[in-house]
């Protein structure tokens, strides 16, 4: 099995309060995914993470092609990181470290994903030819709607 990784990090110009109360509410996510996602959270997983917690929700994979997705948070460590598991969903493996780190002008926010695919080779044509470029696409959203969230 193939393990890809992506890292992205991003300078937030906020305090590790704000950063903390933003990002460890699982209902921002529905904010910080690109629309064409039509992501959607399919539970109350309330507003505050904690370690065991599970949310679920459906994202569209494709045009016209939905997947429900299932991850519990596996660890917290408030103001530090948490980390996410995929438990059902279209990847074999998922793995998401979220790290916050406090620096001189603001807070540093690591994404730290290990994924792997299902269906063996076809899993790594898939990836070559519209994973990879998808998942950046995820996060280069991400990066955007966060600067002009926070950084504007």
């Amino acid at each position: 099995m193939k393990i890809y990784e992506l890292k992205n990090e991003h300078l937030l110009k906020i305090t590790m309060d704000e950063a903390w109360r933003f990002f460890s509410n699982p209902s921002n996510l529905n904010e910080i995914t690109p629309p064409d996602m039509k992501f959607e959270i399919t539970n109350n997983p309330g507003t505050e993470m904690y370690a065991g917690q599970i949310i679920t929700y459906r994202i569209e994979i494709f045009p016209g092609i939905n997947q429900n997705w299932v991850t519990e948070i596996k660890n917290v460590a408030e103001k530090k990181f948490f980390i996410d598991e995929q438990r059902f969903g279209p990847y074999k493996f998922w793995h998401h470290k979220h790290i916050f780190e406090e620096v001189e002008n603001g807070i540093l926010m690591t994404d730290l994903v290990h994924y792997a695919l299902p269906f063996g080779f076809l899993g790594s044509i898939a990836h070559a030819l519209f994973v990879k470029r998808k998942l950046n696409n995820i996060f280069d959203y991400r990066f955007n709607h966060l600067e002009k969230m926070f950084n504007d």
